[in-house]
């Protein structure tokens, strides 16, 4: 939670409502990166301002618009802010003449840290007619098979069938045979008759 949002959130529980809280912004020598801190002295909290949100600043010493040198030892922590020194060389009494390339490459800085952002660009308009065209033929299809679902059961409340009734003619009589009835019990018999 950065510091704007930290007062932001103190002023709604003190006051009932939201606070805007305004905070100093500087920009870097590039001139595009854009730094933010509630005041640019030695102690406060300081943010690169991107697009995603703040971002605190790497450690390292950087250039301001206004010829000053911002000191962050600790990330997110502003050491200090001192003026740049201007040191000036000699020239050399001597000069030799460089290569084309050498000096181009001298001349070239290069940045310490470069914010990139990506942007889309989403046109909805045509997926949104497609995605149209495809909900009505579903709903199309859907009221056809309704309609042969109706169909259907029509046909089958149309040609019902009775229900099965019972008919005693057409029972078939089995015989049944006991073997052994008149023979003589022997003591397995008899065991067996008191078990069952």
């Amino acid at each position: 939670m950065t510091t704007k949002e930290k007062l932001s959130a103190i002023g709604k529980i003190i006051l009932g409502k939201a606070v805007i809280v305004e905070l100093a912004q500087m920009k870097l020598a590039d001139g595009v990166t854009i730094l933010e801190a509630d005041a640019f002295e030695a102690g406060m909290e300081v943010y690169v301002v991107t697009p995603d949100g703040n971002v605190p600043v790497p450690v390292g010493e950087y250039e301001l618009e206004n010829g000053m040198i911002l000191v962050v030892a600790t990330e997110g922590m502003i050491e200090d802010i001192k003026e740049m020194e201007v040191v000036e060389e000699e020239a050399p009494e001597v000069e030799e003449e460089a290569p084309v390339e050498a000096q181009a490459e001298a001349t070239e800085r290069q940045p310490k840290r470069t914010i990139e952002s990506v942007v889309k660009e989403h046109h909805f308009s045509s997926e949104l007619e497609t995605i149209k065209a495809e909900l009505a033929a579903l709903k199309a299809e859907k009221d056809a098979l309704a309609t042969e679902l109706e169909n259907k059961k029509t046909e089958l409340s149309a040609a019902a069938v009775s229900p099965i009734s019972y008919n005693p003619e057409n029972e078939q009589k089995t015989e049944v045979f006991k073997y052994g009835t008149k023979r003589s019990q022997d003591s397995l018999d008899r065991v067996l008759n008191k078990l069952y």
